[in-house]
């Protein structure tokens, strides 16, 4: 087990050298510069050429690669932001923990709901119960997030003042961007689960420890469940990955000072070292949740852990 946790770790570093290249060759080589969109328009050449240097951008594109990595490698340094003169690493730490908090958040319910309500659709197969949740599934699917988050805005914010429109001051600023980016992962993993799950149920040794006179519940929450659930743990490993990084959209809606605003609020003034050290924060926890889950596969199923340790 110690050696597949120490490969992983290995291979996770040309996987981050390949994101921080492709990020900052995207970043480089897009329109404009740094000096141009923080002064404006209307500034001079010589100002603006000045400011430039006072960045590094001047230098040839390898060159900054490779003193950027050298930083991160030698010195744990991500830079200084272009715009604020702060190291990135202060700006990352102050908006990281309310990303961190609305994607656990999320993934908590999302699994809470979805995973339930597979599990109950799929031991009641064609009942009213499962009608209903695929029915849900299928729309809280097609619906996009954005949109629904928009109209629980309008309606518990605007129509009925319950919950506030914006920010995160108090625990009822995160009801509804919450609600609103657990929706299709709640989705997904119900269809998951259901599947999965009839798919267990269906199985000889299922068979056989029902003909065996196990209690029904036995059946499906000892025998069953575990198997069923090996999937479902990689998906839900991949959705947290996912939101970590995908609450751009939800934290612009509703106005929160997290990670996601504050890329796009990089990639607009073109503040390239904030990107890139978001970037690599990002691409490095969704590294380490996936090996997460791998290790967490060897607790749940027996044969992967015999696997580990031969």
């Amino acid at each position: 087990m110690h050696r597949y946790i120490l490969k992983r770790l290995v291979f996770m570093i040309p996987v981050l050298l390949a994101v921080i290249f492709i990020v900052f060759a995207i970043m480089s080589l897009t329109p404009g510069d740094p000096g141009r969109i923080i002064l404006g328009s209307t500034a001079s050449r010589e100002n603006v050429a000045r400011l430039n240097t006072e960045f590094g951008y001047d230098k040839p594109f390898p060159i900054r690669f490779i003193d950027y990595v050298m930083g991160i490698v030698t010195r744990l340094d991500f830079g200084k932001s272009y715009r604020t003169r702060q190291p990135v690493f202060n700006e990352i730490a102050a908006r990281f923990p309310t990303t961190l908090k609305l994607a656990a958040l999320s993934i908590v319910l999302s699994s809470a709901i979805g995973v339930f309500l597979g599990i109950m659709s799929a031991i009641r197969q064609y009942s009213l119960l499962d009608t209903f949740s695929t029915i849900l599934a299928l729309f809280f699917a097609s619906i996009p997030g954005f949109w629904f988050g928009m109209m629980m805005i309008i309606y518990f914010a605007l129509v009925l003042r319950w919950l506030p429109s914006f920010g995160v001051s108090s625990w009822k600023g995160f009801v509804l961007p919450t609600v609103t980016m657990s929706l299709s992962s709640m989705a997904g993993l119900l269809r998951l689960t259901r599947s999965t799950m009839l798919e267990t149920i269906r199985q000889d040794y299922i068979r056989t420890a029902r003909a065996k006179g196990a209690p029904e519940k036995t059946v499906i929450w000892k025998h069953a469940l575990k198997n069923a659930l090996l999937p479902v743990v990689t998906v839900l490993g991949m959705n947290f990955g996912t939101m970590l990084g995908g609450t751009i959209i939800t934290e612009t809606v509703f106005a929160i000072p997290g990670l996601g605003t504050c890329i796009v609020e990089a990639i607009r003034m073109k503040d390239i070292p904030v990107v890139l050290g978001a970037t690599v924060v990002l691409s490095t926890l969704f590294c380490l949740i996936m090996l997460a889950v791998d290790i967490l596969y060897a607790f749940i199923d027996p044969r992967v852990r015999a696997k580990y340790v031969g």
